[in-house]
């Protein structure tokens, strides 16, 4: 609720602290007293159109200031949080408007700068104003399926947490949805490319690469390419040890001629035997594997020609894919994948359409259900405003409560319906929305109607009223007055009037009055009245500028009157100037 308003410097007023309480506040005082310039006020700090007009004749700028207390989990500290301004769920919210003389506007909230659009969304969820020149709240259209669900007991789990079941449904289904077009689009792109990896397949498969083979082809491409001076040094080699006579028949003649002298020798011969046997073991085997090497060097000029053309061709073939050579056989198994997938995304992709189509269906279901339940809440709440309305003088006038069919590609968490609040005023006539309808003093009581209904269904914890007792008195303002009562016991209320039969009604009250400010022109301020001051606002309401002591007894029986709570809360000590 609104529990503090600081202005400074707006119009008529230079300095004013307001505080507030639960339950009905009244506001009264003489026309032009300056009760228009509070609500203007108000509207600023909550994000009303800045007006420099607004700022105080030789004031370099006007300053409003609202305090609110909120519970923790109102949707505003939903919106702080968003815009990492959020405070602890215990803590006030202080919204704050500043204009300057040359138009110039800031905004804060609890004293960190925010944008004047996010005070605006606060001031939509905090207070609606209701008036005869300006409204919002359940005026607006996108508010009454919300409005009607709470209402209904939709959104709180009656009947069976309908609400909440439809946008559980509504989110499989658009995640099923999701799901399918990604496919599709994944299967588009992939038919597209298809022609590509076929033939980016087939030359792969008719390239063959195998791991490890560039290395290979390198080592043979530079062996032929030296392939005459390989053999001119292999054939010497092989000379050498060949003439006059092979290596290892001059080491087995030394040997054999060794070991006949050996026993003369005693052992010192034995170790040079040795060495000459291993030797000769040695010179043998290189002298194989030099014949084996000459043997195999295939010194053909076409092989160099065969393996150099291949060597070119895996890695021409890896720069095109930007890949290494023995990177192209894992290319080759990755476009091999790819087409078999193809060959199996169809049938994926029926199983994707036969689940959303099932998510659908439930969604659809659901939110059949929960339109059953908001058709029958809307006659509910059709014949409970008609109730409400011939004590306020609206006895001719008809409230209906519409449901249309959305469109598919509207249909929403919320459901299938778009839902609207029609009234028409005079009889045979066709309804329409309320703000084009209805008067100004009518329109303040259809809301009064309504709220009255709904308010406990509702976020919004402080409504305000504008004059809606205009045009109006007798019976039907304190019929106007009862409800206002009423309403103030589920929410905050602060409403201007001029009808006693309201005032009477209210717990604390506040006088608006105009007075000299000893400086040659006049300044507005605001009084909290204490029981004995309420006895002659009221009775200056009833009898005018000469109250008389039988304006006074009747002050005193509307003030004590049934459903009056009169002196029963202490008003708020004034804190105006």
């Amino acid at each position: 609720m609104l529990s503090a308003l600081s202005i400074r410097d707006v119009v008529l007023i230079e300095r004013l602290d307001l505080a507030f309480g639960p339950g009905l506040g009244v506001f009264t005082g003489e026309t032009g007293a300056g009760k228009s310039i509070l609500l203007d006020s108000l509207s600023l700090a909550l994000g009303a159109r800045a007006d420099s007009a607004l700022v105080r004749k030789g004031a370099p700028q006007l300053s409003v200031s609202a305090e609110f207390t909120l519970a923790a989990d109102h949707p505003a500290r939903a919106l702080l949080g968003a815009a990492d301004l959020g405070v602890d769920g215990s803590e006030p919210v202080v919204v704050r408007r500043v204009v300057t003389a040359d138009g110039r506007s800031r905004a804060y909230v609890n004293d960190q700068p925010t944008s004047v659009g996010l005070l605006r969304q606060l001031g939509q969820s905090m207070v609606e104003i209701h008036g005869q020149f300006e409204s919002h709240g359940l005026l607006d259209p996108a508010s009454h399926r919300g409005v009607l669900d709470g209402f209904a007991g939709a959104d709180s789990g009656q009947p069976a947490g309908l609400l909440p079941a439809v946008e559980a449904a509504h989110a499989t289904w658009k995640a099923a949805v999701t799901a399918r077009r990604r496919a599709e689009a994944d299967l588009a792109r992939a038919r597209a490319e298809e022609d590509l990896l076929r033939h980016t397949g087939t030359e792969l498969e008719a390239l063959a690469a195998r791991p490890g083979e560039e290395e290979a082809l390198a080592e043979e491409r530079a062996l032929l390419m030296n392939g005459e001076k390989l053999a001119e040094g292999l054939n010497g080699a092989l000379g050498a040890l060949s003439q006059p006579l092979p290596v290892e028949t001059a080491l087995r003649h030394a040997m054999r001629a060794l070991e006949r002298v050996a026993p003369m020798a005693g052992h010192r011969l034995d170790g040079v035997i040795e060495g000459l046997e291993r030797a000769s073991v040695e010179a043998a085997e290189a002298q194989a594997q030099l014949q084996a090497v000459i043997g195999a060097l295939d010194m053909d000029p076409r092989r160099l020609e065969t393996v150099e053309e291949r060597l070119f061709a895996l890695r021409g073939l890896a720069r095109k894919h930007g890949l290494t050579v023995d990177g192209l056989p894992a290319l080759l198994e990755d476009i091999r994948r790819q087409i078999a997938t193809l060959e199996g995304d169809e049938d994926l992709l029926g199983g994707l359409r036969k689940a959303e189509e099932n998510a659908r269906a439930t969604y659809v279901e659901a939110a059949r259900a929960l339109s059953r339940v908001r058709r029958q809440a809307a006659g509910a709440l059709d014949r409970a405003v008609a109730a409400e309305l011939p004590p306020l003088k609206l006895e001719r006038a008809r409230f209906v409560t519409t449901l249309e069919d959305l469109p598919e590609d509207q249909w929403g968490a919320a459901g299938l319906d778009r839902v609207a609040f029609l009234v028409a005023t005079n009889p045979g006539g066709d309804p329409g929305p309320i703000h084009k309808i209805a008067s100004g003093g009518e329109l303040a009581r259809f809301m009064l109607a309504l709220k009255v209904i709904l308010a406990a269904g509702g976020d919004v914890p402080t409504l305000i009223f504008d004059e809606v007792d205009a045009g109006i008195g007798g019976a039907t303002a304190a019929a106007v007055g009862e409800r206002l009562a009423r309403l103030g016991q589920a929410v905050q209320v602060l409403v201007v009037t001029h009808s006693p039969q309201v005032a009477a009604m209210g717990q604390r009250h506040y006088r608006v009055l105009k007075s000299d400010d000893g400086k040659g022109g006049f300044g507005t301020g605001v009084d909290a009245l204490s029981p004995a001051e309420r006895i002659e606002e009221v009775a200056r309401m009833l009898a005018g500028a000469h109250i008389t002591d039988q304006a006074r007894a009747a002050a005193r029986s509307l003030l004590s009157g049934p459903g009056t709570r009169a002196a029963k809360a202490p008003p708020s000590a004034p804190r105006s100037s």
